[in-house]
Formats: C-alpha cells, structure tokens, sequence
C-alpha cells in the first residue's frame, strides 16, 4: 500500500503514430493550412485525395497536383465525397464554419476521423508541430491551446538535438532488422530487447553513426553470447570470449 503511482492529468490526448501507409485520406481546401496537411500525409506515405476550386488553391497545393502527388477534383465538397468505404480519414481547411461544421457532422454519422482546421471542438485528433530527422520523429501538441507556442517548444527541442542522432537511429534500426534475421524465433524477444539496449547505451552517438554492415554483421556474434564488444573491438575481429560489457555508457536511447 506504500507504492506510489503517477498521478491522472486530465485533459490531455493520447499521442501515437498514426500509420496511414497506402490508406485513402480526404482533404478539403487548398490554402496554405491545406498544404501542410497534404506535406504531412505524403511524408506518412498516405493516398491523399484532395477537393478544392482551383482558383483556391496555394502554389504548394498546386504543385503537388502537377506533380501528380495527389488526386485531385477540382469543385467544392459534395456529401457523397464520404461513400467510398477507403477513407481513413478526412481533413478540412476551408474558410467556412457552417460547411466545416456540416462535413464534421457528416464524418460523424459514417464515424469517419476528422480533424476541422483551428475548430478544437470539432476534432478527433489534432496536429501538433513536428521535428524530423530521418526516421526520428518528434510531436510536441499544446492540445488546441496555443499552437504557435508548440512550434517554438518543438524548435527549442530540437536546437538541443544532437545534429547526426537521425542517421544513428537509422543505423539502429538496420541492426535490429538484421538481429531478427539472426534470432527469429518470438521467444527470443526478451533478450533481442535487452541486447539491443545494451548497445545503445554502450556504444556512442559517433559511433553508431559510424557502424557500417560489414561492423552491424561483426556485432551480431556478439548476440548468442549476450556481450557487447566496442566499435574498435568489433574492427579488430577480438574474440566474443574477451567482450565485456563494462558499464561505460555512451548514450541513452528507446528505439
């Protein structure tokens, strides 16, 4: 009874990554909010279909058009827009609060996701500001409250960020594809976890970025034995028997 456990803030939002890979999304408008939507759902390899008059739409809307990067349909939003069984879910940046209100009903009745640009009320999820460095992705979300102020905590983040930590989670994530590939088996998840943590802490943000497949190929001897050689080691081709793993930790990760 002695145990102390966090305590419940209310009023926040559960924040998760969305996977929408090859899933059919709706974006009504075409102006500058509009674009960085459509640059959001790109970057998440979604299939953006987007319906906008063409004398609305942004230059960077455009161009995303001509380069055929999404489907387009030039003309205003029609309810039987929302029949197509595909859509995962519909974005609105219009200038209009009665039809944004009227579409956000609509997304409701088919239980589609919607997000209606700058009406908090009126959304399922919202968009925070967002810090990318190859696969490393960070969200910072004030919850509708102030969104500029998410831009500047997300910039002062980021500023902190070591400039080369994309490429080492990259190199990471290449390691632990090749670690399945080496222990499949699910009951080999446990110790996968806890030796792929003890390389990230051991080895240095430099020297991850440095690792190359021929070291990634060297290292993975290491698994069955369940030590931890450093780069240099792993370069001079020391014997796994002579590995230890001494506490000297380089740098902290959650991959």
């Amino acid at each position: 009874m002695g145990e102390k456990f966090p305590e419940i803030q209310g009023g926040g939002s559960l924040i998760l990554a969305w996977q929408v890979r090859n899933k059919k999304v709706l974006v009504i408008g075409g102006g500058e909010v509009a674009a960085g939507r459509i640059l959001n759902l790109l970057n998440a390899d979604a299939k953006v279909v987007l319906i906008s008059p063409r004398d609305g739409l942004n230059s960077e809307v455009a161009h995303r058009i001509e380069r055929k990067q999404v489907e387009y349909y030039d003309r205003k939003f029609e309810p039987s827009d929302l029949d197509d069984p595909a859509i995962t879910m519909v974005l609105t940046a219009i200038d209009e609060p009665d039809a944004s209100t009227q579409i956000w009903k609509l997304c409701k009745e088919k239980r589609i996701a919607a997000n209606i640009a700058d009406v908090p009320p009126e959304c399922d999820f919202y968009f925070g500001s967002v810090h990318r460095d190859g696969p490393l992705q960070i969200m910072v979300s004030t919850n509708g409250n102030g969104p500029k102020m998410a831009n500047i905590v997300r910039r002062r983040i980021a500023a902190n960020l070591p400039p080369n930590i994309g490429d080492a989670i990259a190199k990471v994530g290449a390691l632990r594809r090749k670690l399945r590939v080496v222990a499949p088996g699910t009951e080999e998840g446990p110790k996968r976890m806890q030796w792929m943590s003890k390389v990230c802490l051991k080895w240095s943000l430099e020297d991850l970025c440095e690792m190359e497949e021929q070291d990634m190929d060297e290292l993975l001897q290491s698994y069955a034995p369940d030590q931890i050689p450093s780069l240099s080691q792993v370069r001079l081709g020391e014997e796994p028997g002579t590995w230890q793993f001494d506490g000297s930790f380089g740098w902290a990760c959650v991959v």
